[in-house]
């Protein structure tokens, strides 16, 4: 798995400050673990995690590579609100497996991630998390989600990334208007892989550029592409690939 790094967000006004930041309802943390994106104000992912009620605070779960310039953000939006953020030792164990261990919690994109349990120890109880994601078109930092990634398009809704009715947050207006004034052109979807192909190679629809290739697992993949050009025999480097 990725290296991820833990944060918790204290105080009184911890929920109020992620509120009007993140593409997700924090009051949803009554019910369990949140997934959240936040976006420039032009729309655009700058980063993916995991907030997750415990105790009198709010872990915040990121990729490891993001987490710097996350937090150097966060800090900036911070100004004079009454919540504190700082790094834990804390480590996180993720799996598959029933029942899940005593104090785990389970994953709010899909069922088939499993289960995460915050402690001492890190790691994964061996399940094929790649081929997980690549059955369920679930993106990863870094890989399919980028700086030039629209969450919608990277399937956020689906993956109850993003509330429609909890108000303003930072890049709230695009990705409303995306939702309610347009048809997507492009996102993410699960396609099938002949061969194999570095992720980030482009994908080619005879003599026309039409996405790329990313997390390939089992004869399938994860592909950013246009609809308007995908087709039932593409090529991406030495693999074919098809979409329908």
């Amino acid at each position: 798995m990725s290296q991820r790094s833990i944060y918790k967000i204290s105080g009184p006004e911890r929920e109020h400050f992620l509120q009007g930041l993140v593409s997700n309802d924090v009051s949803r943390l009554k019910d369990g673990p949140v997934y959240a994106a936040l976006l420039s104000p032009q729309g655009k992912y700058l980063a993916d995690f995991l907030l997750v009620p415990w105790n009198d605070a709010i872990l915040l779960d990121i990729d490891t590579s993001i987490a710097p310039a996350t937090m150097r953000r966060l800090a900036m939006y911070k100004l004079r609100a009454k919540a504190e953020i700082e790094e834990t030792d804390l480590e996180v164990y993720r799996g598959t497996s029933t029942p899940a261990p005593e104090g785990a919690v389970m994953d709010p994109r899909h069922p088939a991630l499993g289960w995460r349990l915050y402690g001492e120890a890190g790691g994964d109880d061996g399940s094929d998390f790649d081929a997980i994601r690549v059955a369920h078109c679930i993106p990863e930092t870094g890989i399919e989600l980028t700086p030039d990634t629209f969450i919608l398009e990277a399937g956020f809704e689906r993956l109850h990334g993003v509330d429609f009715r909890k108000g303003c947050y930072v890049g709230q207006e695009v990705t409303a208007r995306m939702k309610h004034k347009t048809e997507l052109r492009k996102g993410l979807v699960c396609v099938e892989v002949t061969g194999a192909a570095a992720p980030g190679t482009e994908i080619r629809a005879g003599e026309k550029p039409a996405g790329t290739l990313f997390t390939q697992a089992g004869g399938k993949g994860i592909a950013y592409l246009r609809f308007d050009r995908a087709g039932e025999a593409m090529q991406a480097g030495d693999a074919v690939v098809r979409y329908s």
